[in-house]
């Protein structure tokens, strides 16, 4: 059975599992999650707690030790084990799958991951875990409903907000959830219970936003270029290599260019999907939503525009490269807008795109 973390709660008041695995890609969610079960156990009378954390050299007999030793101190027990890499090899795979064959009579097991991917996912000793107890998933808090999370810790500590002041929250911590947290619990130290205003907010919420580079995609397709230039400057600021920010906008842009070639000709979604290598239905119907704003004249300029900004990085023509990309993203962004490229790339001229490839 699988749930999210945000559901571990409620279940948690009905019912305490001998076995539970924490697994995500949001560190903080997955902190919570393991201290709700922490909390539980000991309210349930599992007095002892053991830790195992599998790093190079770690026995996995150690698990199954660990599972069935009598404590002198407690006759229940928390057994915790950490995988890091979230890989436990053949041997762990194995001794996994056999520990959740047999579980110990009064022992909780709380198991953590980090994130791991959909193909380990369907490996054997994590299906085992599923079956003998329950998985949450740390999932990542997605931008669109940032505001509602920051809103829903306010209210937990008995503040609130307008839509207008979470959104401020929002762009300034995005990214970063341990930030979001801990400029929440901030507020309700810096002010009373209640409603608190847009200004007292300013003042006192740091600009800590951390972005993913693979989130390029969608302010593209969504258009918003207010988000898409924040998102650039703080990648910028971050220190991320200017090629791997034109590699994600360039690929996003070709996607946009297989899809209108493909449904030009006829091709089925499903068929177009796979050649563009649009996985995922939230993306998938993200791209289907905006598609019409393009055209391939579009398409195709930009990616020449994109041509002109590596040959920029690679120190073959002058020019700002954090500011061609930008321009490349705001012109791009805004759909029927004119994309003809800024004066540094027009006098890169023919150069720029001979001998060009295939634009997608």
């Amino acid at each position: 059975m699988r749930i999210t973390s945000d559901q571990l709660q409620q279940h948690l008041t009905r019912d305490l599992k001998p076995l539970y695995a924490v697994f995500g890609d949001e560190p903080l969610l997955a902190l919570e999650a393991s201290d709700l079960i922490r909390a539980k156990a000991r309210a349930e009378g599992y007095g002892e707690r053991e830790i195992l954390t599998v790093d190079t050299g770690f026995k996995w007999k150690e698990l199954a030790f660990a599972g069935n030793s009598q404590s002198l101190f407690a006759s229940r027990k928390l057994l915790e084990l950490r995988i890091p890499t979230g890989k436990p090899g053949t041997e762990g795979s194995a001794a996994l799958q056999a520990y959740c064959e047999a579980l110990p009579q009064d022992v909780v097991t709380l198991i953590y991951l980090p994130g791991i991917d959909w193909r380990v996912q369907k490996a054997g000793w994590f299906e085992a875990l599923g079956r003998a107890g329950l998985l949450i998933e740390a999932k990542m808090v997605p931008r669109r409903a940032l505001p509602q999370w920051i809103a829903g810790r306010l209210r937990d500590q008995n503040q609130e907000a307008d839509e207008d002041t979470l959104g401020f929250i929002a762009d300034r911590v995005e990214g970063n959830l341990l930030a979001a947290y801990q400029e929440v619990q901030k507020l309700a130290l810096l002010f009373g219970t209640g409603k608190i205003t847009f200004d007292e907010v300013r003042e006192a919420v740091l600009d800590v936003a951390r972005y993913d580079v693979f989130n390029l995609g969608e302010a593209l397709i969504k258009g918003e270029v207010l988000h898409l230039s924040r998102m650039l400057d703080g990648l910028r600021g971050e220190g991320v290599a200017p090629p791997l920010v034109l590699w994600a906008m360039a690929e996003e842009i070709r996607a946009i260019g297989k899809i209108i070639t493909g449904a030009a000709s006829g091709k089925p979604l499903s068929m177009l999907w796979r050649e563009a290598r649009i996985w995922g239905a939230p993306h998938q119907n993200l791209m289907q939503q905006n598609l019409k704003r393009f055209s391939l004249s579009q398409v195709t300029e930009a990616l020449r525009h994109a041509a002109t900004i590596d040959r920029m990085i690679k120190g073959l023509i002058r020019g700002d490269v954090w500011d061609e990309l930008l321009q490349l993203g705001l012109r791009f962004a805004q759909g029927g807008a004119s994309v003809m490229p800024p004066r540094a790339t027009r006098k890169a001229g023919a150069a720029a795109t001979a001998g060009q490839p295939a634009l997608f």
